[in-house]
């Protein structure tokens, strides 16, 4: 589980990249594109470490599958979205492919945010 602190350096560290490194090299919509791949990152990092505190106590076999759901969501989302930024500044052409995966990262994030839900809402055993 050492990978969420981890990832969570990650996000600050790619923000602080965004913010001095790259942002002479991009324009107003990349901008927005890299600070929404770290806010979505960093959201879900801190939403990953509440899942695995709370899994620590009910070992709930729902929580880990929304921790699943959320780290693939991190890669596909964030990931794909850092690509298309990076792989913009520096010049790759023929990678279009990046922005067809963030859907599907986003409905990972989805998909764990209801598992998340009915880990806490369902109906308790007598």
């Amino acid at each position: 589980m050492k990978w969420i602190f981890l990832s969570g350096a990650l996000a600050v560290a790619l923000g602080a990249f965004g913010a001095h490194a790259l942002r002479p090299h991009l324009d107003e919509k990349l901008q927005h594109t890299f600070e929404t791949a770290v806010q979505y990152h960093f959201y879900h990092t801190l939403v990953l470490m509440f899942t695995l505190l709370l899994d620590r106590e009910h070992m709930s076999v729902i929580l880990r599958a929304a921790r699943r759901f959320f780290f693939a969501g991190l890669f596909l989302f964030s990931g794909s979205l850092y690509s298309m930024v990076l792989m913009n500044v520096t010049g790759i052409t023929g990678w279009r492919f990046a922005g067809m995966i963030t859907p599907f990262g986003g409905l990972c994030f989805i998909t764990g945010w209801i598992l998340l839900f009915y880990a806490f809402f369902k109906p308790q055993k007598s």
